[in-house]
């Protein structure tokens, strides 16, 4: 059996894309196919897998798999690929989108502006700030510049957040210190995440501007997360660090995430890109 498939990268955050609406995977185990596409070794080589499905209630479904099996409920950057894959094939051919996930239904917004890449404004939705829903094990409420001991030796200030899946903000003098690997792991797999967590660590440039730096849960490092930029900006404003509206600097480029004051929304605006396409053998 033949999986058609398609590269796409929004930042650097790249996934493969398979198109739901016209071949059957029906019989196929999912997490073990993310896992053998995803290597960068054996196989095609991406941060995770995305299933483009029918949906009952909205223009399309995204499903998402990490590169361990795991599934994501959301990703920011494969929502836009996934945007711009439904507009260039014509499945979905309008400016305006409504994608079901497992976080709930994102609304996008297709900007097409001459000469430049294709460019998506997608509804992240309101951010979750209450410990139990993120979901963290914490003694108090929220979880907002507070003391953590990490491996029991060091402390730690975090600031946590869900995006529809869970965030734990660190701020740092410099975003590529060297113990980066070694925190992301033991953040992510720390005892007070019960479905682990995704961590960023975040330099503030000044009140319009931050650096930052993801370890993705069930990934590892990547160049870019969508979810991840949004949470570093829910983190900065409720530690009064930046204003609403903000870049935010990937090691894949830049993000435009502004939290709405009116509608309590996180807005974010960014690329997206094809890279290829091809046919995986089973």
């Amino acid at each position: 059996m033949k999986i058609k498939f398609t590269k796409m990268q929004g930042l650097g955050n790249d996934y493969i894309f398979i198109n739901c609406f016209n071949q059957d995977l029906q019989n196929i185990d999912i997490p073990d196919l993310a896992k053998k596409m995803s290597n960068r070794h054996f196989g095609i080589g991406s941060d995770g897998l995305v299933l483009i499905m029918p949906s009952k209630t909205t223009d399309a479904k995204m499903r998402i798999f990490n590169t361990d099996g795991s599934e994501a409920q959301m990703c920011g950057n494969a929502i836009r690929c996934m945007a711009k894959y439904l507009y260039d094939k014509n499945i979905v051919k309008k400016q305006n989108t409504n994608i079901e996930t497992l976080s709930g239904i994102k609304k996008i917004q297709i900007i097409m502006k001459e000469k430049e890449k294709f460019t998506a404004k997608v509804n992240m939705g309101k951010p979750i700030i209450d410990a139990k829903k993120i979901p963290a094990i914490f003694n108090k409420e929220k979880i907002i510049d507070e003391v953590i001991s990490v491996n029991d030796e060091i402390k730690v200030n975090i600031t946590c957040v869900s995006m529809g899946n869970p965030h734990c903000i660190v701020f740092v003098d410099d975003v590529n210190f060297v113990a980066f690997d070694r925190f992301g792991n033991l953040l992510e797999n720390h005892k007070m995440f019960p479905e682990r967590t995704n961590v960023e660590f975040v330099n503030v440039v000044d009140a319009s501007q931050i650096q930052m730096r993801v370890w993705e849960r069930g990934v590892g490092q990547t160049l870019a997360c969508g979810t991840g930029a949004c949470a570093s900006v829910v983190a900065c404003v409720l530690n009064n660090k930046t204003n609403r509206n903000i870049d935010v600097i990937l090691k894949g480029g830049i993000l435009n995430i502004n939290w709405d004051e009116k509608d309590n929304c996180v807005y974010m605006t960014g690329p997206a890109e094809f890279v290829f396409e091809g046919e995986w053998n089973l």
